[in-house]
């Protein structure tokens, strides 16, 4: 084997190391300096949540301890359910395609297990169907005329005004988690681009960003350990 055949051979072999080093750290989990602060970059998810969205809902009435996250992708035809109880070991439940007219925001809760969509352009709403939380069910609402405000009137009927609603016009923004638990040297953890919708669940101390590249979850393990602790001594 001639010397240049030995350098090409190096150059290829060094180009894989470095990228699946590279690779390695892109899907790496961030933690913060004091370890408080975990970040689950969208590498670290399921496939399906390393796509862009346009909304998303955190579900946690099921009743059972369990969290839901649903994420609308697609122009509104599908919803992606993902089981968020453990941030740590986010699953992937499965992909509900829906027949809808278009985009649709997550507007409100309507009792303990459906939530009412409004459809962008003032085309109407609908109801989801939670009660069982990992197949939710789009369902129409035969001879409604009004899309405004819901009001509920206990857990399993609404008043519905015939007030139009505009469209939500936030924005989408980056996002940057500061590091501040070494005060001689705080940084930037990580910055999540574009994102659009954002939700937390006080109870694990999570907070969720639908962003460009995806969801990313920011973790306290210190409130999950909690959580967790509590869950077992009332069971």
């Amino acid at each position: 084997m001639n010397a240049k055949s030995v350098i090409i051979r190096g150059a290829i072999a060094s180009f894989i190391l470095n990228s699946a080093f590279l690779t390695a750290v892109a899907g790496a989990q961030i933690v913060s300096h004091s370890k408080n602060i975990v970040i689950e970059q969208p590498a670290n998810l399921p496939e399906l949540a390393q796509q862009p969205g346009i909304a998303f809902q955190l579900y946690t009435e099921s009743g059972d301890g369990s969290a839901y996250l649903y994420i609308e992708q697609q122009n509104g035809g599908c919803l992606v359910v993902l089981d968020v109880s453990d941030p740590g070991h986010v699953k992937m439940v499965r992909a509900v395609h829906l027949a809808v007219p278009g985009p649709f925001d997550f507007a409100q809760s309507l009792g303990n297990s459906s939530i009412l969509l409004r459809f962008h352009n003032n085309q109407g709403v609908a109801v989801l169907d939670l009660h069982k939380a990992k197949a939710p069910v789009l369902k129409t609402v035969d001879g409604l005329k009004y899309t405004g405000h819901a009001e509920p009137l206990g857990d399993s009927a609404y008043l519905m005004t015939s007030e139009l609603q505009m469209d939500r016009q936030a924005a989408s923004r980056d996002y940057q988690v500061i590091d501040a638990s070494n005060p001689v040297n705080p940084s930037v953890l990580y910055t999540a681009k574009l994102v659009n919708d954002m939700a937390s669940r006080a109870e694990t101390g999570t907070t969720f960003l639908l962003g460009s590249d995806g969801l990313t979850i920011i973790r306290r393990p210190s409130v999950e350990d909690e959580y967790l602790r509590a869950q077992r001594a009332t069971n």
